[in-house]
């Protein structure tokens, strides 16, 4: 016989499910978007973030990890919560979205590789030319300008128009 009070009535305190949903995404959030900025790929890192999360939550709903289905919904809805609220203040106040949402990194400009740009997000030479190479650029002085942008992919311009190109042959790259 299914115990039902079991499965729908919270074995753990409500409060602490949203202290430990809250410390934990913020936790998260906050490495990945310090240490893996070029490693998430075309998925915002609040979307790989809230994907990773509500699978774990999910999982252990359904699975019994928690012994209520309403603990695991609970969860869920804490780190979808946190997600909504944090993509709300990056488009409400600027100062902020600087913080949550990183801005693009120049890693060439005119021809010149900015050597601390590279270091700071772990790109050697060899990934940079490449990553010029994929984009039908052969000399790095061509290079008008590189960008990694805020969701690890990069563009490319250079000072001859048409030389790189960004489209559905030839989409973005990511490196990582």
């Amino acid at each position: 016989m299914a115990d039902w009070k079991g499965v729908f009535v919270p074995d753990t305190p409500l409060l602490e499910i949203v202290i430990r949903g809250s410390v934990m995404y913020l936790a998260l959030f906050t490495l990945l978007r310090v240490i893996l900025k070029r490693e998430s790929g075309t998925t915002g890192v609040t979307d790989l973030l809230v994907i990773v999360l509500l699978a774990d939550a999910a999982q252990n709903g359904l699975s019994g990890g928690y012994h209520s289905v309403t603990d695991g919904v609970l969860l869920v809805g804490v780190i979808i919560g946190w997600s909504y609220l944090l993509n709300a203040v990056a488009y409400r106040w600027p100062a902020a979205s600087r913080l949550i949402r990183p801005g693009s990194l120049v890693l060439v400009r005119d021809g010149q590789i900015m050597r601390s740009n590279m270091r700071r997000e772990l790109i050697t030479n060899e990934e940079l030319h490449t990553l010029l190479r994929q984009q039908g650029v052969a000399d790095i002085a061509d290079v008008h300008e590189v960008r990694m942008e805020s969701d690890g992919r990069f563009s490319v311009t250079t000072r001859t128009p048409g030389r790189a190109r960004r489209d559905a042959q030839n989409p973005p790259t990511h490196l990582g």
